[in-house]
């Protein structure tokens, strides 16, 4: 009896030792990768319209006057209505997406029949926000120094999006064949 209660726990033992071991080995291999939860981008501080907001301070309301007579009627002052904001349009044109200024980068979605990518354009360079495939496909993921490569396969079928900076602005490539 002693001896199988030995036994099950050394068995206990060394299993436990070796899912550790397996799970802190493909931990450290499969962090910094795209498998890793996606980081969040900073958004613009300053909002480009909203319905409410006001340009100006905010209406005041005159102070109630303790006791009210019939002369006295309490006057407000009328609250400025929100004018009319009109988003500037785009300069033309530009081959190259830039970013506001203010922001970390412009970050764009390519949607492709494999999956999403989503990258963040700054002016010099660029960084994968996240890659997502689409059901039954599977990814890949490349990352060199002037050029980013995420390619979706499934059943010998392959669409690639790549992103290049290499001594122009980061540029966006989708191949679909």
């Amino acid at each position: 009896m002693r001896r199988g209660l030995v036994h099950a726990m050394a068995w206990t033992l060394a299993t436990g030792a070796a899912v550790t071991l397996s799970w802190w080995g493909v931990h450290s291999v499969m962090s910094g990768t795209a498998y890793d939860p996606p980081l969040a981008v900073p958004l613009a501080t300053r909002p480009l319209s909203s319905s409410t907001h006001r340009d100006g301070p905010p209406p005041s309301s005159p102070a109630p006057s303790p006791t009210p007579s019939a002369s006295q009627s309490p006057t407000r002052s009328p609250s400025p209505s929100p004018s009319p904001s009109s988003p500037k349009p785009p300069p033309g044109p530009s081959p190259y997406p830039q970013p506001d200024a203010g922001a970390s980068g412009n970050v764009k979605a390519y949607p492709v029949s494999g999956g999403r990518a989503v990258f963040d354009l700054g002016t010099s360079s660029a960084e994968l926000v996240s890659a997502t495939p689409a059901a039954g496909w599977r990814m890949q993921v490349w990352k060199q120094d002037f050029w980013i490569r995420v390619t979706f396969t499934r059943d010998g079928r392959e669409v690639s999006v790549f992103c290049t900076w290499h001594d122009h602005p980061p540029a966006v490539e989708i191949v679909d064949p």
